[in-house]
C-alpha cells in the first residue's frame, strides 16, 4: 500500500479533447511536478493519461477525464512512496499535502486556461482552441 495517496476532482467546462491537449504536453509536466520524472504508461486521449512516477516519489499517477454536463470532471490520482528512507509521520503528512496542492494547481491552471474567454453559463463550443 502506498504511503501517499491523493484523490481529487475538478470540473472543467471544456471538451475532453481540449483538456487532454493541455494535459498531454510534457512541457507542462515539468512546471506542475518539477521534482518528478513521468513516463506515460497509457495515453487515453480525451479520457486522460496514466504515468509511472519516479524522482522525489515513486509510484503511479493518473488524470482521468470523465464527461459531465458541458465539460469534464478532471479526476487526479497519485499513489506513491517517498524516495529514500521512510519519513517521520508528520513529514509524510506534509509530503502528501504538497502533492495534493500540486494536483490542485495543475487542475486549476487547466480550468483557468480553457475557461478564460467563456462567459459564465455559456456552453463551450466544439471549436475551443488551446494555445
Amino acid at each position: 500500500m502506498s504511503s501517499i495517496v491523493v484523490a481529487d476532482q475538478t470540473f472543467v467546462a471544456a471538451p475532453g479533447a481540449a483538456v487532454a491537449e493541455v494535459l498531454g504536453a510534457p512541457n507542462h509536466w515539468r512546471r506542475w511536478w518539477p521534482d518528478l520524472e513521468l513516463e506515460v504508461r497509457e495515453d487515453r486521449g480525451d479520457k486522460g493519461v496514466r504515468w509511472l512516477v519516479s524522482g522525489a516519489v515513486t509510484g503511479s499517477m493518473e488524470v482521468w477525464l470523465e464527461p459531465s454536463l458541458d465539460g469534464v470532471i478532471l479526476h487526479y490520482f497519485l499513489h506513491a512512496d517517498p524516495a529514500g528512507e521512510p519519513p517521520a509521520p508528520r513529514r509524510l503528512a506534509a509530503l502528501a499535502r504538497e502533492r495534493r496542492i500540486a494536483g490542485k494547481e495543475m487542475s486549476f491552471e487547466i480550468k483557468s486556461r480553457l475557461e478564460a474567454d467563456r462567459p459564465a453559463g455559456v456552453t463551450p463550443g466544439p471549436d475551443l482552441l488551446v494555445s
